[in-house]
């Protein structure tokens, strides 16, 4: 795609692969993650090593196929399941050229959170290519709206992501705020540890659903009446309205394209990320034929 953009950054990818083992949270299955470097311009993309042909599915929008209580990607009949945490850690280290190597089809967990990919990520090295990624910026605002889901873009010189958490149902969730200018040293301090969360009534129905296989209190933050419950207790008081800024992330970095805006959220889940992404995507595009 060519654009107008002046502002450039050079492109990305790590100086060694590095792996990790664990289980992945819906499907409760052991699984390894190999993250291997790729020379400038070959993007992001999973591949899954279990497979005989090992075929690949690129990192990209037009692949979601489902967004239920994840983001979940599809290529004819091979899947991968629940690639927010991973992606949101690679955009925020700004990694462009990466295979993500898979041993099932989902990632592994860690601890619910994208703790363990950012430790990766530092273990092997973030190194710049001799090519560059052009970084676009939002000329006009964006917006979708579902009910009471709200999600707007609007033009800023960062990239800038909000957040408006609201339960009224749950004593212990309410209604929270985050707000955050996307770095990788603020991605790693203040939204990476924040862990995923479920209400206590919606547990069964999950179970019924066959998902969160892998699900425990090492991995989740069970909102239960006036209680969060978690191991080792909250680590920030808006530690959910945070995770929801992370799943953002990792959502809207499937649209491919390095931009500036203002995000804000409100009330939003990966099936409006999706469709709002969607939007994003086509109004970039236009903007920078």
């Amino acid at each position: 795609m060519q654009t107008t953009s002046t502002e450039t950054r050079k492109q990305k990818t790590l100086a060694r692969a590095v792996e990790y083992s664990g289980v992945g949270i819906h499907t409760g299955q052991e699984v390894k993650i190999r993250f291997v470097p790729q020379e400038a311009g070959r993007g992001l993309f999973f591949k899954r090593t279990d497979l005989p042909s090992q075929p690949i599915i690129p990192a990209t929008i037009e692949y979601v196929f489902d967004t239920p209580r994840s983001t979940n990607l599809a290529l004819n009949d091979v899947r991968i399941i629940t690639v927010e945490h991973v992606l949101a850690a690679l955009r925020a280290y700004e990694i462009d050229n990466l295979c993500i190597e898979l041993s099932s089809l989902e990632p592994p967990g860690g601890n619910g959170s994208s703790d363990v990919f950012v430790e990766m990520l530092e273990q092997a090295t973030v190194e710049e290519l001799q090519a560059f990624v052009p970084i676009v910026k939002l000329k006009n605002p964006v917006y979708h709206s579902e009910g009471d889901v709200h999600i707007v873009a609007i033009p800023s010189d960062e990239y800038r992501l909000s957040y408006t958490l609201h339960y009224p149902q749950s004593k212990a969730l309410g209604s929270q705020f985050y707000s955050i200018a996307l770095t990788q040293e603020g991605f790693k301090q203040e939204i990476a540890p924040c862990r995923t969360f479920v209400l206590y009534e919606e547990i069964s129905n999950l179970i019924d659903r066959g998902l969160i296989k892998g699900g425990s209190l090492d991995n989740a933050v069970v909102i239960k009446e006036d209680a969060a419950i978690s191991k080792n207790g909250l680590f920030f008081p808006n530690e959910m309205c945070r995770h929801k800024v992370l799943d953002m992330i990792g959502d809207l970095s499937l649209i491919g394209i390095q931009f500036t805006a203002h995000i804000m959220g409100i009330r939003s889940g990966h099936p409006a990320n999706f469709r709002f992404a969607q939007k994003l995507f086509h109004q970039l595009s236009l903007e920078n034929r």
